[in-house]
């Protein structure tokens, strides 16, 4: 049985065990988290090296993304370099791919209609490949990178700003400590409606579930939510704000989605290569060949 483990700078409150088969292969797959605690997931991925087939990275990002131009978060890089003998991934490289899949299948299977709706991606250099793909399915954009990174309260209206932004800022910010970047520990429980008009005003809201919750206001009627890594919990909580419809990019398993470095561990271990190895087409070939489709939830009931 193979043994997939999400080490992660967030809350242990979101921990998760289950047992999974693909390609005949069963596989033991588990998210830790460490409450914040870079010294214990460091120490956590040292302990457990050579013993499991693939880590994940979570909580964290070992790279931020403009365009064709990624950059290494300092921080990412200690807890990377403590894995010595298993493969670690942070999953930006299903990013890249699975999330890409997720608008082409809302409107080519599923027949919606994106173009004209508008979308709030909190941050569009944590994912650009979705940032992409909800342009190229011509939604009116707003990404939140200035406004939910750096509290500066200025939407991004374009793809082409957002990229030029991002390269003139992210060679600074991945030198800070990831802690004032994005919500770690116990700071992932605290919610605030500090910036509640850019959700009121997008039919769609994407990217992260924890910089969504970070400043989701108490009614959301009838939005859209596109993201990964809700619990049980966390599906009621969109139910009872009036959430219409959840999308997940990674597969329901045993009550909740797991992130995607979690996925891209599972993957990385089938590959049994290294992730300086791994190429886009190899991902998207497992993705097609497990038959990996987005998990679309309505919450509300349906006329």
């Amino acid at each position: 049985m193979k043994h997939v483990v999400s080490v992660s700078l967030g809350s242990s409150t979101r921990d998760h065990k289950v047992e999974a088969e693909f390609f005949g292969e069963k596989f033991t797959i588990e998210r830790v988290g460490t409450d914040g605690d870079m010294n214990k997931t460091i120490q956590m991925i040292r302990d457990l090296d050579g013993k499991v087939d693939a880590f994940g990275m979570g909580g964290i990002d070992l790279y931020l993304v403009a365009g064709d131009r990624r950059y290494m978060i300092r921080d990412a890089k200690k807890i990377a370099e403590a894995a010595k003998i298993s493969p670690i991934v942070d999953g930006s490289g299903l990013k890249n791919t699975l999330e890409r899949r997720v608008a082409p299948y809302l409107q080519k299977e599923l027949g919606w209609e994106l173009s004209g709706k508008k979308a709030l991606l909190v941050s569009g250099v944590d994912r650009f490949g979705q940032a992409e793909a909800l342009t190229e399915a011509g939604c009116r954009m707003t990404f939140g990178d200035l406004i939910f990174a750096l509290g500066i309260p200025i939407p991004i209206r374009e793809l082409g700003t957002l990229r030029l932004l991002a390269q003139a800022l992210l060679p600074v910010m991945c030198q800070l400590p990831f802690a004032m970047l994005y919500p770690t520990g116990k700071k992932q429980e605290t919610v605030t409606t500090k910036y509640e008009k850019y959700y009121l005003d997008a039919d769609i809201i994407a990217g992260d579930y924890l910089f969504i919750k970070k400043y989701m206001p108490p009614a959301l009627p009838g939005k859209i939510i596109i993201t990964n890594t809700v619990t049980a919990s966390d599906v009621e909580m969109l139910r009872q704000r009036g959430v219409a419809i959840l999308v997940t990019t990674t597969p329901e398993m045993d009550g909740r989605s797991f992130g995607t470095n979690v996925m891209e561990g599972v993957l990385i271990s089938i590959l049994g290569k290294s992730a300086a190895e791994v190429r886009p087409e190899d991902y998207d070939d497992l993705l097609d060949r497990m038959g990996f489709k987005p998990r679309v939830e309505y919450l509300q009931e349906r006329n």
